[in-house]
C-alpha cells in the first residue's frame, strides 16, 4: 500500500487551532502500520467524549466544540480518519474500504487508547463508521449522539441530493475541499478556515480517501457493506443506553435520517432529541455551541 503523509508545516498557524497533535499506529492490510492523528484534550481521568468527523473534513471541524467540553472536565478525543487531516493517506482509492475504515478507527480508539464508557458524537461518515463501532462494541459506549448521518443498507435508496454528490465526488476534475465544506455550511467560512480544510491535501494525490468515501456509501442492497450494516442495525435494535439525534434543519442530504434511529433503537426512547436550527450539513460549523450543549447534557 502506497501511503502519503502531509508535511507538518501545512498545519502551522491554523485559524482557531491551539491543539497539540497526538498519534497512534494502526495496522495496514500489508502487515505494516499507518499513523493516525487525533486530538486528545482534557482530563485523562475524565469521561471520554469521542468526536468523529466525516468526509472531506478532519478534526478541525470540532475546534469550537472541544473547549467547552474540556472546561467541563471531560476527556475529548477527536481522531482524523485515515486519509484525512494529519493522518496517513493511502494513495489509491481502492485502498479505502468501508470495512477498513471501521477497523482502523476501532483499533485506534479501543486497542491504542483503551476508550470505554464513551459518549460518541458522530456526523456524516463519522456516523457510518461510529455507528458500526457502537453496534460491534456496545460495551464501549455509554451514550451516542448522531447528527446528519445514517447507517444505510442500500435497501432504502438514497436522496437525489446525495446521489448528485456521489457522482460529483468521483468525476470532478479538482476537489476543492475547503470550498466543499463552505458550500455545506450555512454561514460563510473565512478564507483562513477554508485554507485549514485544504491543508491536509497539498495536491490531488492526497485526496484518494476524500474521493473514495462517497461511493462507498451503500446505495443498493448488494453493496459490499450492506450485509454488515444490516447486522449493525440488528445490534442497535438492542442498544438501550441513551441515543440522541441532533440533526440540522437545513441539510438536504440527510433530512429524515433521524427517524429510523428514533424508531428502531431502544435507547432513543424518551430522549431529548434536537433539531439544530439554522444549520446545514456541517452542523459543527454553523452551531458549535448547540452541539457542545447536547454533548454536555448527555455526558452529565
Amino acid at each position: 500500500m502506497e501511503t502519503l503523509r502531509t508535511a507538518e508545516e501545512r498545519f502551522d498557524a491554523l485559524a482557531d487551532w491551539p491543539f497539540a497533535p497526538s498519534y497512534v499506529e494502526v495496522s495496514d492490510p500489508d502487515g505494516g502500520t499507518l499513523r493516525l492523528h487525533l486530538v486528545d484534550e482534557g482530563d485523562p481521568a475524565g469521561r471520554a467524549v469521542v468526536l468523529l468527523h466525516g468526509e472531506p473534513t478532519w478534526s478541525y471541524l470540532y475546534r469550537h466544540v472541544i473547549p467547552p467540553l474540556v472546561d467541563a472536565g471531560l476527556r475529548v478525543v477527536a481522531p482524523d480518519l485515515v486519509g484525512f487531516g494529519r493522518s496517513d493517506k493511502p494513495a489509491a482509492q481502492e485502498d479505502h474500504t468501508y470495512a477498513r475504515h471501521v477497523a482502523w478507527t476501532g483499533e485506534a480508539l479501543f486497542d491504542r487508547l483503551g476508550i470505554s464508557d464513551a459518549v460518541l458524537f458522530c456526523q456524516d461518515w463519522g456516523g457510518l463508521i461510529g455507528l458500526r463501532l457502537v453496534a460491534e462494541h456496545p460495551e464501549r459506549f455509554g451514550g451516542v449522539i448522531a447528527s446528519n448521518t445514517g447507517l444505510p443498507t442500500g435497501d432504502e435508496g438514497a436522496t437525489e441530493a446525495f446521489r448528485s454528490w456521489q457522482q460529483a465526488a468521483t468525476t470532478m476534475r479538482s476537489f476543492p475541499t475547503g470550498r466543499i465544506v463552505d458550500g455545506g455550511s450555512l454561514r460563510s467560512l473565512s478564507d483562513a478556515e477554508i485554507a485549514a480544510y485544504d491543508a491536509p491535501f497539498p495536491d490531488d494525490a492526497f485526496q484518494a480517501g476524500a474521493r473514495a468515501l462517497p461511493k462507498l456509501v451503500p446505495t443498493s442492497p448488494d453493496d459490499p457493506a450492506a450485509a454488515a450494516n444490516r447486522a449493525a442495525w440488528a445490534s442497535l435494535a438492542e442498544f438501550e443506553r441513551p441515543f440522541v439525534t441532533a440533526f440540522a434543519d437545513q441539510d438536504p442530504i440527510t433530512r429524515g435520517g433521524d427517524l429510523p434511529m428514533r424508531e428502531r433503537i431502544p435507547g432513543a426512547a424518551g430522549q431529548p432529541h434536537r433539531t439544530i436550527e439554522g444549520a446545514g450539513h456541517f452542523v459543527q460549523e454553523d452551531a458549535p455551541e448547540a452541539i457542545a450543549e447536547v454533548i454536555l447534557e448527555l455526558a452529565r
